[in-house]
């Protein structure tokens, strides 16, 4: 099983940016310790700032790839693009966040993705990753 985690804008700071939502741990950290729990799924990840190579990873990976784990950050809110392209794409998607987005400011109640998601995962911390993955299995 090939799986692509990708996140999005500003996940590349987890670890340093408001550790009191998104903890302490650095993504490659915790990276490191899902590769070593699921030795048998082969996991790549992806991380970029910029909505249009987001898209691009998805139309890359999405017909190959027998799912993908997105956390497009605030594009998760403003984007119609990453959307469409979840909509192009074969390979399903679970839309994940670190946070419960849903208990925050009220534009981060609004999904574009979600649509067009397998599912979503929201509000476990970086185990939102870990119960993606399950979803996969």
């Amino acid at each position: 099983m090939k799986i692509l985690i990708l996140n999005g804008p500003n996940l590349n700071l987890l670890g340093r940016r408001e550790p009191s939502i998104y903890g302490n741990l650095t993504f490659d950290e915790f990276y490191d310790s899902l590769k070593k729990k699921y030795p048998t799924v082969t996991l790549d990840y992806f991380q970029n700032n910029v909505e249009g190579e987001i898209i691009n990873k998805l139309h890359e990976v999405g017909f190959s790839y027998d799912g993908i784990i997105l956390n497009a950050g605030a594009y998760t809110h403003t984007s119609v693009a990453i959307g469409d392209a979840i909509k192009g794409i074969k390979t399903p998607v679970v839309e994940v966040h670190i946070s419960n987005v849903h208990a925050r400011e009220e534009f981060r109640h609004i999904s574009y993705i979600a649509p067009n998601a397998k599912g979503v995962i929201a509000g476990f911390g970086l185990q939102s990753y870990a119960l993606a993955l399950e979803s996969f299995l």
